[in-house]
């Protein structure tokens, strides 16, 4: 390894760059993750809120990636934590680390095919008509047009073609006639404007950099489609991990709609014989006809309708992939058409083909489950998806690289282990890390080896947080309260909120477990508080965190999707209210499927699925609460079953260690104090 500074010479001199001041959890991590990529061995580290984990991890990517010429992966699950990275962390780092690196550490994002303008699509579908044109009515389609003429016109000038530098942005609609996903894409060497592709251009930057930014999605398109977007790497950094699970199973998850089909057949109408298209169009009227008759839900046997109407899909699409002639290279506009009918009709005929295979097994033996799915919002679609993406993240992800695992919220009721099992990792390492790489170390004595039955071992590490959880804030359990019903919030509930409220002068932002009960108690408060009351959907959440930080007397209600976009240092925010445990949803058909499995072969389907997931969102969301060193607060969980419940203990392990308390008088008295002493500055 060529000679550089080592990780705490790099930290202290980017922290002192940055204004910072160095931090005992940032510089352990630090430290921990050199260890972890010289040892080869996995790493998953706990770094909660105000640690510095960007820092803590950036700092020994880059020294790696330098000294060893090689490019370090760095995925995150939210776009907000990709511009930071980009927009800011990175840039800075670059800067201050250069004197000391002999040269600039260089970085760049990549992003999916899907979210680069396609100059080939563009220029074939300029007078196309849209697709999905039959499912719109003329002012939708006139709108659509100018969105169009708008992406045509920012062609010309866009350097990058990333639809997030496009502003304002325009419809999912829009961007479709003129983008294309992975599977569509005729490939640069086919392709007419191959050698101007933006996404082309991002991957060859994304080449040569020591630091690759990119999203969980991507990630696993990459490791299980092999498609093999990103740059060779051998050190992967997932921050954000809790989240990396559900993208996972986004990713190899499947649906069959209606529009789907119909989208194929048209797209195969110009190369297929009409009579075979004519054909699939067919068989989308009739799954449309049997989804308009079922019940949504989770599907544990496929009625014989259904089986029968999802086989003629199957058919129909395998009749036209095979009718479809070889690839005209002279022409690029029939390769490309003929690259996006086929990119249909596979995806059709393969998600058919996956959900009848899923019911083939045993009940207790299946790998997928399957639900249809409707609602006013959506058209009716069947969807299939993996039970567990455990065993395919073990394969693709954690079998020849090195991976360092990160998050504030890792350690549910107290242990790491409920992620590592999400995650296939087998067995906890403990000890000193070792001091050579996997390849250079002496043979292991049976039962010692890097992983039992091929699971990936571990290393673990909880840096803790620069706050001081227990002087800072109070969790208050509402235990007097009645358990939580199902016919909107109790009139006791919105009381308690009403006093807590007032208590605290405002400055609460209110987590409900559905988009009726965050309504229902705006409405109802609205009527009794002198506050002002935002709710979510009556603005975009970005402009409703923004109204809520300017006025500390605000209050903002939303709903578990809020519980991850809200950052609000100070006194706007003092007070988190919860109202209840958020335990999925009895009907949700994947978590139930998941939680029957896992009882299937033995396990507590519960625990391992309903509570992991509640204990998961409650620490997400509490963890509102306190995101500067000088904040304070309560957090009151209204539920009262966090307190007197048996898994009541499991879930108050997964959270920041508040002081905690079950009466209201406490809870009140101490948001009172600081709602006096939050005045005292505006009113000197």
């Amino acid at each position: 390894m060529a000679e550089l500074p080592d990780v705490d010479e790099l930290l202290d001199a980017a922290v002192r760059a940055l204004g910072g001041a160095r931090r005992e959890g940032q510089v352990t991590m630090a430290r921990a993750v050199a260890a972890a990529v010289a040892a080869e061995e996995h790493l998953v580290v706990q770094a909660g809120t105000g640690t510095g984990k960007s820092l803590a991890y950036l700092v020994p990517a880059i020294r790696h990636a330098m000294a060893e010429d090689t490019t370090v992966i760095v995925s995150t699950a939210t776009l907000a934590l990709q511009r930071q990275l980009v927009e800011r962390d990175l840039p800075r780092l670059a800067t201050a680390l250069a004197p000391l690196l002999k040269r600039e550490p260089t970085f760049a994002i990549l992003k999916g095919r899907r979210n680069y303008l396609c100059r080939n699509r563009l220029a074939s579908a300029a007078d196309a008509e849209p697709e999905e044109a039959g499912l719109f009515d003329p002012r939708a389609l006139s709108s659509l047009g100018r969105q169009v003429q708008r992406l045509h016109e920012w062609a010309e000038d866009t350097l990058t073609g990333d639809r997030d530098e496009l502003v304002p942005g325009v419809s999912d609609l829009a961007w479709r006639q003129v983008s294309v996903a992975g599977n569509e894409c005729v490939g640069a060497a086919a392709c007419p404007f191959g050698q101007e592709c933006f996404a082309e251009q991002a991957r060859a930057e994304a080449g040569g950099a020591d630091i690759v930014v990119t999203n969980h999605a991507l990630l696993a398109i990459d490791a299980t489609q092999g498609y093999h977007i990103l740059p060779e790497h051998r050190v992967l950094v997932v921050d954000e991990a809790h989240e990396l699970v559900d993208r996972v199973t986004s990713v190899a998850s499947g649906s069959l709609s209606e529009r789907a089909v119909t989208t194929a057949a048209k797209r195969a109408a110009r190369l297929c014989d009409v009579e075979l298209t004519e054909r699939l169009g067919e068989t989308a009227d009739g799954l449309a006809l049997l989804f308009a008759d079922a019940e949504d839900g989770r599907i544990d046997h496929i009625p014989d309708s259904l089986a029968t109407a999802v086989a003629g899909v199957r058919d129909a699409a395998h009749a036209c992939i095979s009718d479809i002639g070889p690839e005209n290279k002279e022409d690029p506009q029939a390769a490309t058409a003929r690259r996006l009918a086929l990119a249909a009709l596979n995806e059709v005929h393969d998600t058919a083909v996956r959900i009848l295979e899923s019911f083939e097994p045993p009940l207790r033996d299946r790998r997928d489950v399957v639900w249809l799915a409707k609602g006013a919002n959506r058209p009716p679609a069947l969807h299939v998806a993996p039970l567990t993406v455990g065993g395919l993240l073990r394969e693709k992800l954690f079998g020849d690289r090195t991976t360092v695992l990160t998050s504030a919220t890792l350690t549910l009721g107290g242990s790491f282990t409920g992620f590592a099992a999400q995650w296939g990792l087998g067995r906890e390492i403990t000890g000193e890390p070792a001091s050579a790489p996997r390849g250079e170390r002496p043979k292991a004595e049976p039962g010692e080896s890097d992983s039992a039955e091929g699971e990936p071992r571990w290393r673990a590490l909880d840096v803790g947080s620069p706050f001081e959880h227990a002087r800072s804030g109070i969790l208050y359990v509402a235990a007097h309260l009645p358990p939580p019903g199902r016919d909107g919030l109790d009139p006791r509930y919105v009381d308690e909120i009403a006093e807590l409220i007032e208590a605290a002068g405002g400055r609460a932002l209110g987590l409900f477990s559905s988009m009726r009960a965050a309504a229902q108690a705006a409405e109802e408060l609205r009527e009794r508080l002198d506050h002002p009351i935002l709710c979510q959907g009556e603005d975009s959440t970005g402009q409703l965190v923004e109204r809520f930080s300017a006025d500390e007397r605000t209050c903002l209600f939303g709903t578990l999707s809020l519980w991850q976009g809200v950052d609000v240092p100070g006194p706007s925010l003092q007070l988190v209210i919860v109202d209840r445990i958020p335990f999925p949803r009895p009907d949700d058909p994947l978590a139930s499927a998941r939680q029957r499995a896992v009882g299937a072969h033995g396990g507590n389907g519960f625990m391992a699925v309903a509570a992991t997931h509640a204990a998961l969102l409650l620490a997400q969301g509490t963890g509102r609460l306190l995101r500067a060193t000088g904040d304070r607060g309560v957090v009151a969980v209204l539920d009262p079953r966090l307190a007197t419940a048996r898994y009541g203990g499991f879930l108050r392990a997964s959270l920041p260690p508040y002081w905690g308390t079950t009466d209201p008088g406490v809870a009140r008295a101490a948001l009172r104090r600081l709602d006096e002493a939050a005045r005292v500055p505006s009113e000197v």
